[in-house]
């Protein structure tokens, strides 16, 4: 199996790269390819705009999505993004390693995600959830944060992290065809003591090694809905 990492932490030395080395040890020592893109230590440019492309199919007016298509149809995208978007397209697992920034993903991940999830070859049109172009490949998500986990429970003051959680699994991961699976949760990390660390590095540890044997969550198929996306039969 093929495996990208694609890590988003500032600092080396922090538990969240400590999940992503024991990921990267546990795969790699199970005979699998593991490469591993480390956002910040690459230096890697967030920011999506018309610099991303060389020669343009609308020079006047800039629609990303439809410069992303003539760039990747005519080669003249930029190199930082073609080798990232050929490192995701050649694994069978993706792993998005990552501290929960204000319920949401570091802007450098949210931006690797704006740049290399190319129209065209990872969705467009009709291309998506499961019929996008990543479909047959898995995805899972590994986060640290702060909060406790009674926190995030239904009754709890901010309520489920899923539903934090979505526009990513929903709306970016699953909507280019990923198998997304459960989340991995390292709760409280700043403040519990390091036996509880190790304790979520075990967790974490296990659930790699039958990752390929979990079940992906449940999230609409285009199988249930007609040409013009209204439900068949009142399925969704």
């Amino acid at each position: 199996m093929k495996v990208l990492v694609v890590h988003a932490h500032p600092e080396p030395q922090s538990f969240c790269a400590a999940l992503k080395t024991t990921a990267v040890n546990v795969l790699r020592d199970a005979g699998n390819e593991v490469e591993v893109s480390d956002l910040y230590a690459m230096g890697f440019n967030p920011v999506a705009s018309a610099d991303d492309f060389g020669t343009r199919a609308n020079a006047g007016y800039c629609v990303y999505a439809l410069e992303q298509r003539h760039g990747f149809a005519n080669g003249t995208i930029r190199s930082d993004i073609k080798v990232e978007l050929e490192k995701l397209m050649r694994c069978d697992l993706l792993i998005l390693n990552f501290p929960l920034f204000w319920f949401s993903t570091p802007a450098i991940l949210k931006g690797w995600i704006d740049r290399i999830l190319v129209s065209g070859p990872v969705y467009g049109g009709m291309r998506f959830y499961d019929r996008g172009g990543l479909r047959g490949k898995r995805a899972i998500v590994s986060l640290t944060l702060g909060g406790q986990a009674r926190m995030f429970a239904s009754d709890g003051i901010h309520g489920p992290l899923e539903g934090m959680l979505r526009p990513l699994l929903q709306g970016t991961l699953a909507y280019i065809g990923l198998d997304v699976l459960e989340p991995f949760v390292a709760w409280h990390v700043p403040y519990v003591a390091n036996e509880v660390r190790l304790e979520y590095l075990a967790a974490w540890r296990n659930r790699l090694s039958s990752l390929a044997m979990e079940p992906p969550l449940s999230f609409p198929s285009l199988d249930n809905f007609d040409e013009s996306l209204r439900p068949l039969n009142g399925r969704t």
